[in-house]
């Protein structure tokens, strides 16, 4: 719609705004019409018209098998487009056309803002269907009615109200027509089931519909007078009510043809089910998260039992044996309280590498410094857990082998995250500017336990490559291609 009309006509971008707004709202008046709706503006020099936006009803049979959106027609072709726009008002005169066969209806809504005509609606109704209306089908259609006279007078979208169409009640879920002293006219079946559900046992006509959802709604006080205006349809508002165990979801659409309100017109669905299900899953996030935090406070306590019978230890080598093992399980417990205060199983990783950086250089405080470069970005926590693993491992021996006691010297993790979407890969580097490898050492052979570790972790877990390579002037580089999934 956007280029359509910038392209074809002169409205402004505040009148490109309200037929947004029109647009959001008219599959409510197309389902009532039980009629197809295409939107026509004219175009800058006024000799034609332009079709910006269309709408078929889901609640009867289309009036157009194609796409009408782009199409262009010239003045006088459609006189009735020509009446509606000219004169400013509803147009159903004429005979109905005939379209492959098929008999269609065709009125003209002239579509208002702020006094000036942007547009044209044309309502297109198939009659071939056409049998004796029901009550529901009259209430729809004198509903529909009410609607494009209030387009007409340009009261209608209700400025400053954005609804969700996809989450909004819809004429099909349920309909109650209140008259303007809120008293119900007319309810569908749909409409008073979703009351049965909140435990109305009598009908809904003739009541007060204010006054029986705050009764049927548990409230503090006696009554909810809030929900009384609420519900009587007073003003255009969305709401939602429980009781007896069931919910219901509410939109009230105040019903002003000519300026005055005769009454208002009720959407609602029964919703219990859905938010039962978002309740579930609501219990569930709160589990997984209480789980990673006991997780986290289990591995920090097996953490402190190693940390305490390492200072019991008369072995050096035992004793550094220990603290490796305390430093491999601090870095899987950083995961599990970062995934504790998520609300799903996928993790920011730049914070969990600062964390285990922090922790892996205490072990030669003030002499080497550890710095993280680039964005690891959000990992799912099936990564992330080995992978922190990996660092840890990968800065411990660097930190441990690569510089001499108190010698001082720079470690740089370096990361670079590819997105493309078919093959998103994690390329990592560990840069350390110390002493370098021994002469014919062999990463894929050498036998070291945080070694091992990383290339069971990598290749077998992670599914990417692990090597250790000379550095450009001096010290080690360890490079880790990892892949992942692309981020969102």
């Amino acid at each position: 719609m956007n280029d359509l009309v910038r392209q074809h006509t002169a409205l402004s971008d505040s009148d490109l705004e309200w037929l947004h707004l029109l647009v959001s709202e008219w599959q409510l008046l197309s389902d009532l019409s039980f009629a197809d709706l295409v939107l026509w503006v004219p175009t800058l020099d006024g000799t034609r018209y332009v079709s910006v936006a269309q709408m078929r009803p889901n609640t009867g049979p289309t009036s157009y098998q194609d796409d009408m959106v782009g199409h262009l027609v010239p003045r006088g072709r459609r006189p009735l487009l020509d009446a509606a726009l000219d004169e400013g008002r509803i147009v159903r005169e004429g005979d109905p056309e005939w379209r492959e066969e098929v008999p269609v209806r065709v009125e003209s809504i002239p579509v208002r803002r702020e006094g000036r005509v942007l547009g044209v609606i044309a309502r297109n109704t198939n009659l071939l269907t056409v049998r004796t209306p029901s009550r529901l089908e009259l209430t729809y259609l004198q509903s529909a009615s009410d609607l494009a006279q209030m387009i007409a007078a340009g009261t209608f979208p209700f400025s400053g109200e954005q609804v969700d169409m996809d989450s909004s009640p819809r004429a099909g879920d349920g309909l109650v027509r209140l008259d303007a002293e809120g008293v119900v006219q007319y309810a569908s079946p749909n409409a008073l089931s979703a009351y049965h559900r909140l435990g109305l046992a009598a009908d809904l006509v003739g009541q007060h519909l204010g006054q029986i959802t705050a009764e049927l709604a548990p409230s503090r006080g006696p009554v909810d007078e809030a929900l009384v205006t609420l519900a009587s349809g007073y003003a255009p508002r969305e709401f939602e009510v429980e009781g007896n165990g069931g919910v219901i979801q509410l939109r009230a659409i105040p019903l002003k043809p000519k300026g005055t309100r005769i009454g208002s017109l009720v959407l609602l669905r029964d919703v219990t089910e859905l938010r039962r299900r978002e309740r579930e899953l609501i219990t569930k996030d709160a589990t997984i998260r209480e789980i990673h935090h006991r997780v986290k406070n289990n591995l920090q306590t097996v953490a402190a039992l190693l940390r305490l019978q390492a200072r019991r230890m008369d072995s050096d080598r035992g004793r550094e044996a220990l603290n490796e093992a305390v430093r491999r399980v601090g870095s899987i417990a950083i995961v599990h309280e970062t995934l504790s205060q998520n609300l799903d199983e996928r993790v920011e990783f730049d914070e969990i590498a600062d964390r285990v950086i922090a922790m892996v250089a205490e072990i030669s405080p003030g002499k080497v410094t550890c710095r993280r470069n680039g964005r690891f970005g959000i990992l799912d926590a099936e990564v992330a857990t080995p992978l922190s693993m990996v660092l840890t491992e990968v800065l411990q021996n660097a930190l441990e082998h690569a510089f001499a006691q108190g010698e001082q010297g720079t470690v740089e993790v370096s990361a670079v995250r590819g997105e493309a979407r078919a093959d998103a890969r994690l390329l990592i580097t560990v840069k350390d500017d110390g002493r370098g490898l021994p002469e014919g050492f062999d990463p894929q052979r050498a036998g070291n336990l945080g070694l091992q570790i990383v290339r069971t972790l990598v290749e077998g877990e992670l599914g990417g490559t692990f090597d250790m390579l000379p550095g450009a002037e001096r010290g080690t580089k360890v490079v880790l291609d990892i892949p992942v999934q692309p981020q969102k």
